[in-house]
């Protein structure tokens, strides 16, 4: 059989020797392409695969056990905002303030400047920094303090009682501070400088000042 093809090839004229040729290296090329192309897209399926994988193992950080796909990473330019009735009027001003410079503000009470109890609302305003419901938060009260207590309750909080804006910078370059606490008879345009060098100044990122973070994270009793 084989020997009758291959005496019917020489038979053959010049021209039907080259399409036949030519037809059998198309077909080859054609079976390395249609291979080639199995090859990529293997390769493709599998990288997606890794990328995936990658992502959803990502290496955890030391302040949050969550991978980034499962946090919830805060609008940059959203903030929160507390008081109780004491801080009320200075809230609503400073709400005003920074919706006009294109913040977008959370408000977690009071709702009025009759007598409310502050914890309630640093916790909520806590809460919602450590969920990462807002980027940082400004917290009000009659002095100020009560209501960083009540904030610093809630683990990873770092908030800080400030009365100008060189105590503001330190809280953030060397504390990392997330929120702030005002008392609620601060000037407005005291408050607004202090709110502006809060949202920003950037943490130092110095090592013993991320050490000294770490252990007030570490610490239980």
């Amino acid at each position: 059989m084989k020997q009758n093809l291959e005496e019917a090839k020489e038979k053959m004229t010049p021209g039907l020797k080259e399409i036949i040729t030519d037809d059998n290296s198309i077909k080859n090329v054609s079976d390395e392409q249609t291979l080639e192309n199995e090859d990529i897209k293997s390769e493709t399926t599998e990288a997606k695969i890794l990328k995936e994988a990658s992502l959803e193992a990502i290496v955890k950080n030391d302040y949050q056990e969550k991978t980034i796909v499962e946090m919830e990473i805060p609008n940059l330019k959203t903030i929160g905002i507390a008081s109780d009735h004491r801080g009320y009027k200075l809230k609503q001003k400073l709400t005003k303030y920074l919706e006009k410079k294109g913040y977008t503000v959370m408000d977690y009470g009071s709702d009025s400047a009759h007598s409310s109890d502050y914890p309630e609302f640093g916790f909520k305003l806590a809460k919602a920094v450590k969920n990462s419901e807002v980027l940082k938060g400004i917290a009000i009260c009659g002095s100020g303090i009560g209501i960083s207590i009540a904030c610093n309750k809630v683990s990873g909080i770092r908030a800080a009682k400030v009365n100008n804006v060189k105590e503001v910078k330190y809280g953030r370059k060397d504390n990392d501070a997330n929120i702030i606490a005002l008392n609620g008879k601060m000037p407005l345009f005291r408050a607004k400088d202090i709110v502006d060098a809060f949202l920003k100044t950037p943490f130092s990122n110095q090592e013993r000042h991320q050490r000294r973070i770490k252990m007030l994270n570490d610490y239980k009793e």
